[in-house]
C-alpha cells in the first residue's frame, strides 16, 4: 500500500525516504513477529519499498559517519561508487542499478537530515506531555510524534507497527495495558495534526492486522477474518460517522461490508488518484493496487 502510494504520487522530500516504517513493542500480550517483507515493494521497483527507522539509538544503521571521516570524503566515495555503477549500467541496462545510485545519494543526504528529525528534545514539553512521549524511549507514543515530524518534512507514507496485541490469554488485563499505551498518543497525533493545519491533507488510518473472535479462547480471543474495524481521520473523510456493521454476535460483516480493495480504492480517491488508472506493467499484464476489484465508498467522503 505504501509502495503504491509512493509510486503513484512521488515523494515530497529529497532528504528522506518516501515510505518510512516505525515499530514499537508493547507490554500487554504477545509481540507479533514482523519482517521487511511486510513493507517490501513486491514487483514494483525496489526504490518504492519502505525504509525501517529504529525507534531508539541510531534511527538508521550506519547513518553516522565513522570517527574522523569528513563529509567531503564521504562525497568523494559516493561519487566514485556511482561512477562505477553507471559504467556497469551502460553494459547491462539494469533498472536496479539506477535504484542503487539514487539510494546512495539518499543515504548521503540522510546523514544530515535524519539526526535532526529524531531529536525529539526540540519539541516543547507540552507537546511531549500531550503524546505521553519521552525522547528516545522507542515507544508507540514517540513513534506517533516522529510520524508527525516525518509528515511535516514531506514523507509520503508513514507506517507505525505496535506489537503486543495478540491477546490469546488474559485479554481483560492485557487490553487495558495496550489501550493505555496507544490511545493517548493516537488522539494526540490527530489533535496535533489538526492544530498545525495538516489534518485536512493527511489521512490517518488505524487498524489491526485482523479481527478477534467474538467467542472466548480461554481467557483470550483467537484470530478472526470475518469482521473487524478500523478508523480513518482527516484527509477528506467525514468525521463522526460509522460505516457498516457485523451481525448481532460480531462474527461476520453483514451490512455494507468494506473490502480491502474498497479501502484501497477509497484511499487513492482521497489522494486524487483513480484506482483503475494507476497501473504497473509486470510480466505482460497491467496490475493495479485493487487488482480487478474495488469500489470507492462515497458515503464516507466529506
Amino acid at each position: 500500500m505504501g509502495s503504491w502510494l509512493l509510486y503513484g504520487l512521488g515523494n515530497e522530500t529529497e532528504n528522506l525516504p518516501g515510505f518510512v516504517v516505525l515499530s514499537s513493542v508493547g507490554k500487554g500480550g504477545q509481540a507479533q513477529p514482523i519482517s521487511s517483507r511486510q513493507w517490501h515493494s513486491g514487483f514494483l521497483p525496489s526504490n518504492f519499498q519502505g525504509v525501517q527507522f529504529n525507534a531508539s539509538g541510531d534511527p538508521v544503521h550506519y547513518v553516522s559517519a565513522p570517527p574522523g571521516v569528513r563529509d567531503s570524503e564521504q562525497r568523494r566515495l559516493v561519487n566514485a561508487i556511482n561512477a562505477l555503477n553507471l559504467e556497469k549500467d551502460t553494459v547491462v541496462n539494469d533498472p536496479e542499478i539506477a535504484t542503487r545510485i539514487s539510494q546512495y545519494e539518499m543515504a548521503f543526504r540522510m546523514q544530515a537530515s535524519v539526526p535532526e528529525l529524531m531529536e525529539l528534545k526540540d519539541e516543547p514539553q507540552h507537546v511531549l506531555d500531550m503524546y505521553g512521549a519521552e525522547a528516545g524511549d522507542g515507544s508507540f507514543a514517540s513513534n506517533c510524534l516522529l510520524a508527525r515530524r516525518l509528515a511535516e518534512r514531506g514523507v509520503r507514507f508513514i507506517h507505525l507497527y505496535h506489537r503486543g496485541w495478540d491477546h490469546h490469554g488474559n485479554i481483560k488485563g492485557n487490553m487495558q495495558t495496550t489501550a493505555k499505551e496507544v490511545d493517548q498518543s493516537t488522539a494526540a497525533l490527530i489533535t496535533d495534526l489538526k492544530q498545525r493545519g495538516m489534518l485536512d491533507d493527511t489521512l490517518v488510518i488505524w487498524g489491526g492486522e485482523f479481527g478477534r473472535t467474538p467467542m472466548a479462547q480461554g481467557s483470550g480471543r483467537d484470530h478472526h477474518i470475518r469482521g473487524f474495524s478500523l478508523f480513518m481521520a482527516g484527509g477528506g473523510v467525514q468525521g463522526g460517522i460509522s460505516y457498516g456493521n457485523t451481525d448481532d454476535l460480531g462474527y461476520k460483516a453483514v451490512d455494507r461490508p468494506f473490502h480491502v480493495h474498497d479501502l484501497h480504492a477509497t484511499m487513492l480517491q482521497l489522494f486524487g488518484v483513480d484506482h483503475k488508472r494507476l497501473t504497473y506493467r509486470f510480466q505482460g499484464r497491467d496490475y493495479r493496487l485493487t487488482d480487478i476489484a474495488g469500489n470507492v465508498v462515497q458515503d464516507i467522503l466529506a
